[in-house]
């Protein structure tokens, strides 16, 4: 309306658009990993969030996903072991979000990187590599999986544990996920066949999986109970108040 009673007054001016390229990828070269949250699942007498770890070969799309209660740093290593030992290799690059269990502190190009994370890519000799702030095109191929994965398999689904939700999802993932047409692939191959492609250029499995069990001490007090992650654990009655 404005416009038209006032023809010379020029409208609010636009941004520029922003053009994005196509990333392409070697086979073996990079994958993506970020956490997913899917809500809350009852353990015992606690609530705990639900979260998945997943990671995406960015060449064959080949992925690899599981359900842990929680996103702490302990969990966000073992999702990178399952993760390598399901692909059987290593990618030479893992994009990351800005997630606090891979990078503590940025400052323009300067990044503080998790110094467990940091272990993790001098024992299996890969490259940690973070997106660009307000870069989600960077870490597109993840975004999209995790996008599958709560409509192809999620939604309505029904499970009695988390052992039966990622026994459930194993499932999927061998006969639906990686029997789809490979997205982009213009000679339409399947997710498999390309990582079957992509196997023989990841980097090599160390002879010893990296440690990521979680150590925490515990005290009991007068009844033969520990507390550990919001439950309670029955312990030998000879075991109270020992250090």
């Amino acid at each position: 309306l404005a416009k038209e009673q006032f023809p010379g007054i020029a409208g609010r001016p636009r941004p520029p658009a922003q053009a994005y390229l196509r990333l392409q990828t070697l086979p073996g070269e990079q994958g993506q990993v970020d956490w997913a949250s899917f809500g809350k699942l009852a353990v015992g007498q606690a609530l705990r969030n639900l979260s998945a770890f997943v990671m995406v070969l960015s060449y064959s799309r080949m992925l690899f996903v599981r359900f842990f209660v929680g996103q702490t740093q302990s969990l966000f290593l073992q999702g990178h072991q399952h993760a390598f030992d399901f692909f059987g290799g290593v990618p030479r690059i893992l994009l990351y979000d800005n997630l606090k269990s891979a990078v503590l502190e940025r400052d323009g190009a300067h990044i503080r990187f998790h110094p467990q994370l940091l272990e993790l890519c001098g024992h299996y000799h890969f490259e940690p590599r973070p997106c660009a702030p307000a870069r989600g095109n960077e870490k597109g191929k993840v975004e999209r999986a995790i996008q599958y994965l709560r409509h192809g398999f999620f939604a309505a689904r029904r499970f009695s544990s988390l052992d039966d939700l990622n026994a459930q999802l194993q499932g999927w993932l061998e006969h639906t996920a990686h029997q789809r047409l490979a997205p982009g692939d213009p000679e339409k191959q399947t997710v498999a066949t390309l990582w079957e492609q992509e196997k023989p250029r990841l980097l090599p499995l160390p002879q010893h999986p990296f440690a990521t069990d979680l150590s925490c001490p515990v005290v009991s007090g007068k009844t033969p109970y520990v507390r550990f992650d919001l439950n309670d654990y029955s312990i030998p009655h000879a075991l109270v108040r020992v250090p």
